[in-house]
């Protein structure tokens, strides 16, 4: 049946059975001017009950989804970087001619407080990447991905990440590059143009994802010390990160 027909349906059963419910009222006890006093007083609250339902209500509720769909997506966020992240910041770095320069400003650690991860952020928009796909092993990164296409697609289809707009972009970024490296049998001898495509590519896709890190260890830091520990054990950009506790 129709759900527009089905919701007529029961809203004309309801009128009905309240209409008769008053006019029983009305033949028991044989008191319309009461019946219709208390009639008006219960539709006078009506508008009362619709702000607190729609106005309140709901919003509360609306707020705690939005808090458990955060919580889901920052799940599936962290298998990403398990699976797919840190290996990619690390092969990104190696393309990457000023990395001494960036890395400085992503040796995480347990003393920063948010407001860090925010200016870091903000120092990380402003900052000029300077790529250069011939510098890394691109054969090594194609690999790579092609061997976590399968992960990265799963993802795509997660429904949950519709609403994280930044992270979705940065798995279309991930995906686009794996597909231009997929596209090409020798990436070690390719032209200069071709090689100036790649560096744009990855360097979109770079960004993008320390962006993403960033907010997924502030993320960590706030809710998860235990998870935070481990991610600043293994940061791709402390050199001297071990996850031994020593």
């Amino acid at each position: 049946m129709n759900s527009k027909i089905w919701m007529i349906i029961l809203g004309s059963t309801l009128i009905a059975l309240s209409a008769v419910l008053y006019l029983a009222q009305i033949e028991i006890f044989h008191t319309p001017r009461d019946t219709f006093f208390y009639l008006f007083q219960d539709l006078a609250f009506v508008p009362v009950e619709v702000l607190v339902v729609t106005l309140i209500i709901n919003r509360l509720l609306s707020i705690r989804e939005k808090r458990s769909m955060l919580k889901k997506m920052n799940m599936v966020i962290g298998a990403f970087f398990s699976e797919v992240g840190t290996g990619l910041l690390k092969f990104f770095s190696d393309f990457d001619l000023s990395y001494e320069e960036i890395r400085e400003n992503l040796i995480v650690t347990g003393n920063w407080p948010d407001k860090e991860f925010i200016n870091k952020k903000k120092y990380l928009k402003n900052y000029e990447y300077k790529i250069e796909s011939k510098k890394g092993d691109l054969e090594s990164l194609k690999k790579f991905l092609h061997e976590k296409r399968s992960f990265s697609l799963a993802l795509l289809e997660n429904p949950n990440l519709l609403e994280h707009e930044s992270f979705t972009e940065l798995l279309w970024a991930v995906f686009h590059l794996t597909e231009e490296l997929a596209f090409r049998d020798e990436v070690g001898r390719l032209s200069d143009a071709d090689y100036e495509h790649l560096s744009n590519d990855i360097k979109r896709a770079y960004a993008l994802l320390i962006s993403e890190w960033l907010e997924y260890m502030k993320h960590l830091n706030k809710d998860y010390p235990y998870l935070f520990s481990l991610a600043v054990r293994t940061n791709p950009f402390d050199p001297e990160a071990s996850p031994e506790i020593k």
